[in-house]
């Protein structure tokens, strides 16, 4: 098998476990070759990363036909928890090695791919406020950081959402459209799943200590949907507009600014999982 491997120079550990990924797949029989070999001399992509460099080669994947093999060393590894891939880097690039592949669903805002979320509001800040410096050297404390400072600074915003059969208007501090169960490092909704059809959009309602404390002891329990505070959503495609405009983060990537249409293409990659 012949491997297009693309590992984040940017990231902590795809800095420290780059050399060892590109030694365990040659050791299972599988070759990489240059990051950016054309579709005709390759099998598959592999990335070795987070959800942010696994977003990155989605449109690639898709316009060359090849699966992407997935070795997790990013941060929240959302995507690897919805997969059930191993965090353990050689029990990762063994499942690759396997050949077993499935199909998932992906999704799409301002034309920018992702596989688990795209956010406005409070999550898109702390994507702003992240130094990359520091979350290399500091990791997950790093992030905490940001996202302590976004919601000290939350401030409400309108949205008009129009999606299949309805539409609804917003106050919210935070809307997410999630293609997966597995989304923000430490949030799983029970009745999503990536190969559903189905994109759902979350709209958190209030700002505070205790709304906050609320939303989060209701995600915990796995009631995200019913929290009080929460607004949910179900539909294959939402458009959403602001009275001004607000930027996106797909998978912790810039995705541009509202106003923007979020769809869903189903089934349309295939990875490497069980």
């Amino acid at each position: 098998m012949r491997v297009s491997l693309v590992v984040n120079p940017r990231s902590r550990r795809g800095r420290r476990f780059g050399v060892a990924v590109r030694e365990q797949l040659a050791r299972m029989g599988i070759e990489p070759v240059a990051e950016s070999a054309s579709g005709d001399t390759l099998d598959a992509i592999v990335v070795a990363g987070g959800d942010g460099t696994f977003a990155r080669q989605i449109s690639r994947a898709i316009a060359l036909d090849v699966p992407i093999g997935i070795v997790p060393l990013g941060t929240f590894n959302d995507l690897a928890r919805t997969l059930a891939i191993p965090l353990d880097l050689d029990a990762a690039c063994a499942l690759i090695a396997s050949g077993k592949t499935r199909r998932i669903d992906v999704a799409r805002v301002n034309g920018v791919y992702y596989a688990t979320e795209a956010s406005v509001g409070i999550s898109s800040r702390i994507t702003k406020l992240q130094k990359s410096a520091d979350k290399r050297r500091f990791g997950f404390p790093a992030i905490a950081l940001s996202a302590l400072r976004a919601v000290r600074f939350a401030r409400t915003f309108h949205a008009e959402v129009a999606y299949d059969g309805g539409c609804a208007s917003l106050k919210t501090v935070q809307l997410t459209v999630a293609n997966s169960q597995s989304f923000g490092g430490f949030i799983t909704v029970d009745d999503a799943a990536i190969d559903d059809g189905w994109l759902d959009l979350y709209a958190v309602d209030g700002v505070g200590l205790w709304p906050a404390i609320r939303v989060l002891a209701a995600i915990f329990a796995h009631r995200g949907r019913s929290a009080h505070g929460v607004r949910t959503f179900r539909s294959t495609a939402f458009l959403v507009s602001t009275r001004r405009r607000h930027r996106i983060t797909a998978d912790g990537e810039p995705a541009g600014t509202t106003p923007a249409r979020f769809e869903i293409l189903p089934a349309a990659l295939r990875v490497f999982a069980t």
